[in-house]
């Protein structure tokens, strides 16, 4: 059985920083590529992060370009998101993602199995 289990996610001034992580389970970790997406209520799902099955290549959507690093150990089956310069509106639902089919690297569509969610709070 897949699991993907995100912690990491709380409230914290503008500015501050956080550290998401999600641990894998139930399937050969590295053999998947893995994202981080975000959600607000009433938006759609947006793609923040990628990274391919080695940890070598990185991919990250215009809005969190130079504030965010998405990084993985394949020896721990789990996958980070280091959130620095953390703005207002990177406010929302934060998910861990897995997925091993082609396309864009943050469409939701090529990842198989998803978390629960961590949330993240920015006040300014």
């Amino acid at each position: 059985q897949v699991q993907l289990v995100e912690s990491g996610g709380g409230s914290v001034q503008a500015g501050g920083s956080l550290r998401l992580s999600c641990a894998a389970s139930g399937y050969t970790y590295s053999t998947y590529f893995m994202g981080w997406f975000r959600q607000t209520p009433g938006k759609e799902r947006e793609g923040v992060a990628h990274i391919n099955r080695a940890g070598d290549y990185t991919y990250y959507a215009d809005s969190v370009k130079g504030r965010f690093t998405i990084s993985r150990d394949n020896a721990k089956n789990t996958l980070y998101l280091q959130m620095n310069s953390l703005k207002p509106e990177d406010t929302a639902m934060y998910y861990c993602a897995a997925g091993r089919r082609s396309g864009f690297s943050l469409s939701a569509t090529i990842y198989d199995y998803w978390g629960q969610g961590t949330q993240v709070t920015v006040s300014s």
